[in-house]
């Protein structure tokens, strides 16, 4: 075998091997409040920080927000705006109806009504999202004085199908890759 070929079979080995420690999360959609048009005046205080909670929001997510553009908007804030209800100086501002908002990064984003008196009577949303280091939960510990046994993690709802996957990447179109230029070079 040549140097050439020998080389260019060590770059396809290095490249299928690279690519198959990805991890990669394919964004999921979240309806915000979980169904058609949440985004109202919520029948408990925290009815919308309720859902958020429930869920697991990651890096590459895609927030949908629905609500009457007539009468409400969307305000992207900072967390002092948020805990006072203040619309003075949202980051983003949305106003269409069907508003999308996809998460480029970790950390808290808050959100509140654009309309006036509804931030006060509870339509306001608190996401956190997880970075890629921690989009599993950690195992749970057992009681000090039992046997250690660690269940394996349960799907939460956010790791259902429904709402996304993260999804372990093995790079099938670089093995194919590889498979056809290792004909190419043999044959």
């Amino acid at each position: 075998m040549g140097p050439t070929r020998f080389f260019l079979l060590c770059f396809i080995t290095g490249l299928v091997s690279f690519s198959m420690n990805f991890d990669v999360h394919e964004g999921a959609e979240f309806l915000v409040g979980g169904k058609e048009n949440s985004w109202r005046i919520p029948t408990s205080p925290n009815g919308l920080n309720e859902w958020a909670e429930k869920e697991r929001f990651k890096v590459g997510d895609v927030l949908v927000f629905k609500y009457d553009s007539k009468t409400d908007s969307v305000l992207e804030v900072e967390e002092g705006d948020y805990n006072k209800c203040n619309k003075m100086k949202p980051i983003h501002e949305y106003h269409d109806g069907n508003t999308t908002v996809k998460i480029n990064e970790s950390g808290a984003f808050f959100f509140i009504s654009g309309a006036n008196g509804h931030c006060e009577k509870g339509l306001k949303l608190e996401v956190k999202v997880l970075s890629q280091k921690h989009s599993s939960p950690p195992p749970a510990l057992p009681p000090k004085d039992s046997p250690t046994v660690y269940p394996p993690p349960a799907l939460t709802p956010a790791e259902s199908p429904k709402s996304g996957s993260d999804v372990r990447v093995i790079g099938i179109s670089t093995v194919i890759m590889a498979i056809c230029m290792c004909f190419m070079i043999f044959f």
